[in-house]
């Protein structure tokens, strides 16, 4: 697993170019083999920061949600491992994720709401919660939660 130790831990995040900023520096030290999964609220940053992650990790863009498509992959420009990038929130299980086909060994894998599913496709992988600022909901609309307001991320490494 190739993320310097000095990334471990909680951090705050105040603006999405830092959140992307963060993904970068993270992206520029991966390689094929490495897992990343991402758990937070909607809004709190996971694809910004998975943006950052291609760019340093210099795949072929745009990079955005795969929601729909549950899973992207995004060839290396540069000769290096692909990114792909899976949503896995309506994934029922690790076989639906494992039915995808993912080369894990030779890519670098992103997997949004993932952490239920992360042992059985790794022995060990970077978990990573974001956080977001929660008030009244009932006040919130879609353009809040893309609003420039501190984030939190928690980087960890763990192992089944």
């Amino acid at each position: 697993m190739s993320i310097d130790p000095a990334f471990l831990g909680r951090r705050e995040i105040g603006t999405s170019d830092a959140m992307e900023r963060l993904g970068l520096r993270i992206g520029e030290q991966l390689q094929a083999g490495d897992l990343l999964v991402l758990t937070g609220p909607l809004g709190a940053g996971k694809t910004t920061f998975t943006r950052g992650l291609a760019e340093g990790l210099g795949v072929r863009g745009p990079v955005q949600s795969p929601t729909f498509v549950i899973a992207r992959t995004h060839p290396s420009l540069v000769g290096g491992a692909p990114l792909v990038h899976v949503d896995a929130y309506r994934l029922a299980s690790a076989a639906e994720l494992d039915d995808l086909d993912i080369d894990f060994a030779r890519s670098v894998v992103v997997i949004e709401w993932g952490r239920p599913m992360a042992s059985a496709v790794a022995d060990a992988w970077w978990d990573i919660e974001f956080e977001r600022p929660v008030g009244g909901a009932e006040d919130l609309d879609d353009d809040d939660l893309d609003a420039d307001a501190p984030r939190f991320v928690t980087i960890e490494r763990l192992e089944r």
